[in-house]
C-alpha cells in the first residue's frame, strides 16, 4: 500500500515533497509618483524582470524607451498592456521636442517610464543628459533596479569584488585602446570593460603587451543559454579566443594588479604626486594599496616628507 508523506514520516508540506508549483504573481496598477523612473530591464532572460519594474511599465503615464521595439516586445512578453500609450524613442540623439515633451508630463505631476535596450539605464546606455535635464527642472528620478551586466560579470567572473572600476566601452582605435589600457593597467582594483564580441581578441592582444599574466576572465552570454565564463591569465585566455572573436555580448573583467613590495625611494615618488592634492591619510592609504607596503610603514614615511 502506498504510503503518505505523515506515514513516512515526512512532515514537511507537501510543495516541498512534490516539487515546485506555478506561482501567480500579480501586476499592480497603483498611479506612480511623478517623476522619471529609470527601469532596469533583462540583459538575456525575459524573467530576470522584477515585480516593480512590471507595476511601473503598466502604471506609467508615458513610456520611453532607447528602441521602442524593444520595449513593445518587453511588454508583450509580460502581458503588460499599451492601452492607447504612446511609447517615445529617447536616445543621446533624440531632438530636443521629446525631451521637452517628457519634462512638461513631468511637470503635470505625470510618471514616466524609462528603458534602455538591456540592463540599467545609464551604465554604458543613454539616459544620463534626460535624467540630468529633469533633476534641472526640478522633478524626481527614480531607480526601479535590476539586471545589470556589469554585476552580473562580477558575480562570476571569480575575480575580487571588494573594490572595482568600471571603466565602460574599450575605444576601438588600437592606439588610443592601448594608452587607454596602460593607464587601467596600475589601478589597484579590478576593472570592468565592455567589448565588442568581434574585437574581445584585439583588446586581450593589446593587455598582453601590459601585462600578459594578470589574472582575467571573460563571461559571454550572461544570463543566456550559452553563457560561458573563460578564467586564466591574459596570456591563457587570449589563446582561448578564436582570432575572429567570440558570438554575442562580452564582458571583461580585469583582476587586479600583483602587488609588488617596492623600497623607501618608490614609496616617496608615489607620495609626492598624491600629498598635494590629497590628505596624508588617503595618500598613505592609496600608496599602500598600489606598492604592497604596510600603510602604518607608507603613513610613517608620508610624515616625514611632510616635516621636511
Amino acid at each position: 500500500m502506498r504510503r503518505t508523506a505523515g506515514e513516512t514520516g515526512d512532515t514537511r508540506p507537501r510543495a516541498e515533497t512534490e516539487g515546485a508549483v506555478p506561482l501567480a504573481a500579480g501586476i499592480l496598477g497603483s498611479r506612480l509618483d511623478p517623476g522619471l523612473h529609470l527601469v532596469a530591464t533583462p540583459i538575456g532572460t525575459a524573467r530576470d524582470i522584477t515585480l516593480r519594474a512590471l507595476d511601473v511599465l503598466n502604471a506609467a503615464d508615458v513610456l520611453a524607451a532607447e528602441d521602442t521595439r524593444t520595449l513593445r516586445h518587453l511588454m508583450a512578453i509580460h502581458g503588460i498592456p499599451l492601452r492607447g500609450r504612446r511609447i517615445l524613442a529617447w536616445h543621446d540623439h533624440s531632438p530636443e521636442r521629446t525631451t521637452e515633451l517628457i519634462l512638461a508630463t513631468i511637470a503635470e505631476g505625470g510618471g514616466v517610464a524609462y528603458c534602455s535596450d538591456a540592463g540599467t539605464p545609464l551604465v554604458a546606455d543613454p539616459g544620463f543628459a534626460l535624467a540630468r535635464a529633469v533633476s534641472a527642472a526640478g522633478g524626481r528620478v527614480h531607480a526601479v533596479p535590476g539586471a545589470s551586466a556589469l554585476l552580473a560579470a562580477l558575480t562570476i567572473a571569480g575575480q575580487p569584488t571588494d573594490r572595482f572600476l568600471f571603466a565602460g566601452f574599450a575605444p576601438t582605435a588600437q592606439t588610443a585602446r592601448r594608452r587607454w589600457l596602460a593607464e587601467l593597467a596600475v589601478i589597484a582594483a579590478t576593472v570592468v570593460i565592455f567589448e565588442s564580441p568581434r574585437r574581445v581578441r584585439e583588446l586581450l592582444d593589446d593587455l598582453c603587451e601590459v601585462d600578459s599574466s594578470r589574472d582575467i576572465s571573460v563571461c559571454r552570454e550572461l544570463t543566456k543559454k550559452f553563457e560561458e565564463v573563460l578564467r586564466g591569465t591574459v596570456a591563457e585566455v587570449r589563446d582561448l579566443v578564436p582570432d575572429d572573436g567570440l558570438r554575442g555580448e562580452v564582458v571583461v573583467v580585469l583582476g587586479p594588479p600583483a602587488r609588488l613590495a617596492v623600497d623607501d625611494d618608490a614609496v616617496r615618488d608615489a607620495l609626492r604626486s598624491r600629498l598635494d592634492r590629497m590628505t596624508l591619510r588617503d595618500a598613505s592609504t592609496q600608496v599602500a594599496a598600489l606598492t604592497g607596503r604596510s600603510r602604518k610603514d607608507v603613513y610613517a614615511v608620508a610624515l616625514v616628507m611632510k616635516e621636511e
